[in-house]
């Protein structure tokens, strides 16, 4: 899916329009990512401050666990 934003924070604002909620899925009250979420800019992990490129390949990846 493509979105327009110029931070990861503006990308997960994008998608709360669109899914309302989503903000809370993935950042906690801080505000930052949650603990369990990783986001990826082009293969670097990501803040909500990093900027993102036109073209930018995002990934969002939860942690699996169990025991």
């Amino acid at each position: 899916m493509a979105l327009t934003a110029s931070t990861v924070d503006a990308m997960i604002g994008a998608l709360d329009a669109r899914w309302p909620g989503m903000r809370d899925r993935l950042c906690d009250s801080t505000p930052r990512i949650r603990r369990h979420i990783n986001i990826f800019v082009d293969g670097r992990r990501a803040t909500l401050a990093t900027p993102l490129a036109p073209g930018a390949e995002v990934i969002v990846l939860t942690a699996i666990s169990g025991g």
